[in-house]
């Protein structure tokens, strides 16, 4: 796998549901999504991945 970006957030609950729909839909053109929280919780980091 080959990271292509990594961008951080405000934590959402919701980005979870984003992220699952990204993989789903997008995983024929060979990309992955995933997505991280910090120990604080305040803060997620969604990677995009060329698989």
């Amino acid at each position: 796998m080959r990271l292509l970006v990594r961008k951080s957030f405000v934590s959402n609950d919701e980005l979870y549901k984003i992220v699952d729909l990204l993989n789903k839909t997008l995983k024929d053109y060979n990309l992955m999504f995933g997505l991280t929280k910090d120990e604080n919780g305040e803060t997620m980091t969604l990677s995009i991945y060329e698989v």
